[in-house]
């Protein structure tokens, strides 16, 4: 069970003031990790969970959508890091995975594949969930197995995604034992919660309205006593400052204060309502009589809280990690609306730094355990002989994978399908069930993500927090201006105290210790850059260099980092297509959704272009003439300015005729967000609002094709210099 972007100072289980009372039984009923450590990503996070290599070496030192060409930055798991869940399969377990995948290469993740790094190429009987690292929790992303699929319901009717990955994993369950009673299972559950958006079911929203009024400065001063009053912190922990770039609570206006209440209770629900589904797997395994003999792990958090929401949160989250800034003017209106079907928000960084109480800094910052540290609570009667207990054993999450082949009794295997293995960085931490040692078995542990960076040896740690703040998603940062700090971890569990000018010689060789694990798991290079890696054209495509491009009228859900490059770019978008003599309506094309995107379609006899900028504002332009019947062709041109996210022009063209112009001010520079392309449908959240309550508003004519000519020949632009474009270099 794993959690996503949830600090280890928000679930109830280890002091926060959020209740989990499914975490909250499993761990009385057995262990809660204390010193349990993430990478402070979610996809490199995710990679080592399942490979037990540390994630550089699983070539996934950052997420998929910005990965490089250098050995750790890929993204592309290698062979010879094959996951536990291969060798739980080829021992004859049954498994499945339900939830988020952010482990698939972002060039590979369309219908066309290839497959070799999808879930059921990688150990997986079954996969249903999403491949991205985010999605909406009221038009998600489908896939099964490896077939994009639709929502079983609407949001209208109910729908939530977590409680239906809950459902088909309970079902699953269910259908194992039916059929094979005495085979064993493995069931990975992993929901798009707690990462943006944040939208609880609603039919969950309002239960902690009113329950955070008191900001978040105090609820790190409550949480931290009840950590203290729960023995999940140690006595004598100092509670870390606030940062001095995050303002206090009492800095913002009443108003200010409404916006960011909301935006916790609006998180609270969805947090409450994440764990009520878990229990619901709880209840599944205590029906079928096998409770007591499942080793049932949950991780709350694949690193620490999120800031990418900013200082004062966000109602379009793709919006800021395009590297844009939000104005506390456009979001103040939209307090009510917070976590409904078409917002995409996150809440303000104050609140982030809370959930990650007592420690510094948040998700992104590997260097501090904001960033790393997770409560983690393992479950399994049948072999835990002190439950309710603590441990503070220092452990990570490479530290799974042998867990669960010593707990099952597999040794790790040295050859895959053929292929020899890595050895397994990972250390047991099996040992701690039945006893509480004093000593750690994970002795050395490095962390690194987007230069912050980190090496933990025998309780001391060194810390080196490289500049870029974590809601600042663009720019670099001089790397001669980094300092390292030095703290004792056997003393000061929270990090509250810098010892780098006391133990100069244990800090040199702290530094030296991290250059030695950095060289040996292809850490280095470093690099810090965020949106400026976001670009689909800096990894290899299917579509790099052709200047035509034709779909059929079935193609459904080719995903943004899979397909063409369409914005910033100039093309051409034509589409032949016949009339009915009683007219048609509906989507031709669409890229993106709720969170930003571009549609073509027929509305009341005219030809519609409308460009969805983050849901702040759009724009739209109809035909000046109407659409003909029979056959004809629809399509615009599209001129874009040389600076990326700069202004562009639109053409409509109707049966090969100028039919509309619009001066575009804006475009959106890197992603759309997490959505797709399709023809002749709206697939997820609609671009438009127009048509929100119209069930993707398909085309009732019929479309032969969707051409896309680009004007531009990309393939005459060396890698380099298409590169520098990017940025903006001269």
């Amino acid at each position: 069970m794993l959690i996503d972007d949830a600090g280890y100072g928000l679930a109830s289980t280890f002091g926060g003031l959020i209740e989990t009372p499914t975490f909250d039984r499993l761990a009385d009923e057995g262990l809660r990790y204390c010193q349990f450590h993430t990478t402070a990503l979610c996809a490199p996070t995710r990679a080592s969970l399942l490979t037990g290599r540390n994630h550089h070496t699983a070539a996934s030192g950052v997420i998929g959508e910005q990965a490089t060409g250098f050995p750790g930055y890929t993204g592309i798991i290698p062979k010879s890091c094959g996951t536990f869940v291969e060798t739980l399969s080829q021992n004859g377990y049954a498994t499945a995975w339900f939830g988020k995948n952010h482990n698939v290469p972002d060039n590979m993740t369309s219908p066309a594949g290839p497959f070799d790094n999808w879930p059921t190429n990688m150990g997986f009987d079954y996969f249903y969930g999403f491949i991205a690292g985010e999605t909406d929790q009221f038009y998600p992303q489908l896939v099964r197995n490896t077939t994009p699929v639709e929502p079983p319901r609407t949001p209208e009717e109910g729908y939530h995604l977590t409680e239906d990955l809950a459902d088909e994993c309970v079902q699953w369950m269910r259908t194992q034992k039916s059929i094979a009673p005495d085979r064993p299972f493995f069931a990975y559950f992993a929901p798009g919660a707690m990462h943006a958006p944040h939208q609880p079911p609603l039919d969950r929203r309002g239960r902690h309205d009113g329950q955070f009024d008191f900001g978040w400065d105090e609820y790190r001063a409550r949480v931290f006593q009840r950590q203290l009053d729960l023995g999940v912190i140690p006595s004598g922990t100092d509670l870390t400052e606030r940062h001095a770039e995050i303002p206090a609570w009492d800095d913002h206006t009443e108003d200010e204060q409404h916006l960011f209440r909301r935006q916790f209770e609006n998180f609270a629900d969805y947090l409450a309502a994440t764990d009520e589904q878990v229990g619901r797997l709880v209840d599944t395994l205590e029906e079928l009589g096998e409770l007591d003999n499942t080793l049932f792990l949950y991780v709350m958090g694949d690193n620490g809280s999120s800031a990418e929401g900013t200082l004062i949160g966000t109602f379009n989250e793709i919006h800021t990690l395009n590297g844009y800034q939000e104005d506390i003017a456009d979001l103040l209106p939209h307090a009510e609306e917070w976590g409904m079907p078409g917002s995409s928000p996150h809440m303000a960084v104050g609140w982030a730094h809370a959930g990650d109480t007592p420690f510094q800094w948040t998700k992104q910052i590997a260097s501090h355990f904001g960033g790393t540290r997770n409560g983690m609570v393992v479950h399994w009667p049948a072999r835990i002989t002190d439950a309710g207990s603590r441990r503070f054993q220092f452990h990570h999450v490479i530290d799974v994978a042998p867990t669960v082949l010593e707990a099952v009794g597999i040794s790790e295997p040295t050859m895959v399908n053929g292929v020899p293995q890595t050895p397994i960085d990972g250390t047991s931490f099996a040992y701690t069930f039945t006893d509480d040692p004093a000593t750690s078995r994970h002795r050395t542990q490095y962390f690194e993500i987007y230069g912050n960076r980190g090496i933990y040896h025998d309780g001391w740690m060194a810390s080196c927090w490289h500049g870029r703040l974590p809601w600042i998603n663009a720019g670099s940062f001089p790397w001669d201006d980094d300092t390292w700090e030095l703290y004792d971890i056997a003393e000061d569990f929270s990090q509250a105290h810098d010892l780098a000018a006391l133990h100069p010689e244990k800090l040199t060789e702290m530094q030296e210790l991290f250059l030695v694990e950095a060289s040996k798991h292809n850490v280095l290079p470093l690099d810090d850059r965020f949106a400026e890696r976001l670009d689909v054209r800096l990894r290899p495509s299917y579509f790099f260099g052709r200047e035509h491009v034709s779909f059929p009228p079935s193609l459904r859900r080719l995903p943004e980092g899979s397909g063409p490059k369409l914005n910033n770019v100039d093309h051409i978008v034509s589409v032949p297509v016949t009339i009915p003599d009683d007219g048609a309506e509906g989507v031709l094309f669409h890229v993106g959704g709720d969170t930003a995107g571009w549609v073509l379609y027929v509305r009341d006899g005219k030809l519609v272009y409308h460009y969805n900028f983050f849901n702040l504002r759009r724009h739209t332009l109809e035909s000046d003439r109407p659409v003909p019947h029979g056959d004809t062709t629809l399509g615009f041109r599209f001129t874009s300015a040389d600076v990326p996210g700069g202004s562009a022009t639109v053409d409509l063209v109707v049966d090969g005729e100028p039919a509309g112009h619009l001066d575009l001010p804006e475009q959106v520079r890197a992603r759309f967000g997490v959505e797709s392309m399709s023809v002749g449908v709206n697939t997820g959240s609609p671009v438009d609002e127009y048509y929100r309550t119209r069930g993707g508003f398909p085309f009732t004519g019929r479309i032969h094709r969707v051409d896309i000519d680009f004007v531009s020949d990309v393939a005459d632009i060396s890698p380099e210099e298409k590169v520098r474009q990017y940025l903006g270099m001269d």
